[in-house]
């Protein structure tokens, strides 16, 4: 599903984010990214959401490189890739329904599909009896869920996370963290990128760990 073949980026200002960076995730695996701030995690994602693109070395996400996706092409393979980001980036100002039907709409989908897939998506988050509330009415956690129902709504084949627990309390991050797995047992491809060690060994899931932009650790930790 995603394979990195000795990818680096280096920045206008001459930092080097990412310096010959090479792994594979298969379909269907879930992973955690994990290393110090301005180790490169970010950077890794954004390369795979198309916000960057690398200064060398070749980025494949389901076997398609995307060094050669042209710019237009851009909007419809973002389709394909739901993220979910640490600060939710909802909009306070449309109810948690509308705001889990924005991708949908962009893409055009008619509105009682919408509803449709709107509705599954809030289900599945246990927000459904929320879907007319303002998200400034919900708790971090149920923000986050409201983050995570948008994320998945087009039911893309690949889930990015952001340090999607940072804000929440251990108990809240286990929830948010059973969510994550009950996608990837469908098949979903879940990467969640996060610092919390203890949280990474209570998963035991692989764990792909940068340092100065170069994998230094690739597995389970022990």
């Amino acid at each position: 599903m995603i394979r990195f073949d000795n990818v680096s980026k280096r920045y206008g200002s001459g930092q080097d984010a990412l310096s010959r960076v090479s792994f594979d995730v298969a379909r269907g695996e879930m992973l955690f990214l994990t290393g110090h701030s301005g180790a490169g995690k970010s950077t890794l994602m954004k390369l795979i959401m198309l916000m960057e693109r690398p200064t060398q070395g070749q980025v494949f996400i389901d076997d398609r490189n995307l060094n050669r996706l042209s710019r237009r092409h851009i909007p419809y393979f973002r389709r394909k890739v739901g993220v979910v980001f640490q600060n939710h980036q909802l909009l306070f100002d449309r109810t948690v329904f509308d705001n889990v039907a924005l991708p949908l709409q962009i893409a055009g989908y008619q509105a009682s599909e919408v509803g449709r897939r709107v509705r599954a998506a809030l289900d599945k988050v246990g927000l459904l009896s929320k879907e007319r509330h303002n998200p400034i009415m919900l708790s971090g956690g149920e923000q986050q869920r409201v983050g995570i129902a948008r994320a998945v709504v087009n039911k893309p084949p690949l889930l990015l996370a952001d340090e999607p627990t940072g804000n929440l309390d251990p108990e809240l991050s286990a929830d948010i963290m059973n969510l994550f797995e009950q996608f990837n047992e469908v098949g979903v491809t879940v990467m969640i990128a996060s610092h919390d060690l203890a949280l990474l060994k209570r998963m035991n899931k692989r764990v792909l760990g940068l340092s100065g932009g170069q994998v230094a650790h690739d597995g389970v930790l022990p």
